[in-house]
């Protein structure tokens, strides 16, 4: 599994749950066309965290970059459904940036190489 980190903060004057609403909306229907397993939706609590980092986090989970390179080609497109989702999402958020991680170890590794 893959996980597409998505850090930001809201633009001033959105309002949080209709960042939520529509971010769930967006996501919702990535998933429902099978281009990304799950996410999820975080927010900081009682404002712990560092604060180079942003307070809302979402994580997509993919089951691997081939699935994520599908989910890509679609929004890249620019146009049908996807562009609205995602210009409602992205109109509303300042303070953006993201990773790419991964479970680990995974099947990909080898055991028993290792140096030590």
């Amino acid at each position: 599994m893959d996980i597409y980190h998505i850090w930001c903060n809201l633009k001033d004057g959105v309002k949080d749950t209709d960042f939520c609403d529509r971010t769930a909306a967006y996501l919702g229907h990535l998933r429902d066309q099978d281009l990304i397993a799950d996410f999820r939706i975080t927010r900081r609590k009682l404002g712990l965290g560092p604060d180079h980092l942003p307070e809302f986090h979402i994580m997509i989970h993919v089951a691997d970059l081939a699935q994520l390179d599908r989910a890509f080609n679609l929004v890249a497109r620019r146009d049908g459904p996807v562009e609205g989702f995602h210009h409602c999402v992205n109109s509303l958020v300042k303070d953006i940036f993201f990773a790419l991680y991964r479970d680990f170890p995974d099947p990909v590794r080898q055991r028993g190489s290792e140096l030590f």
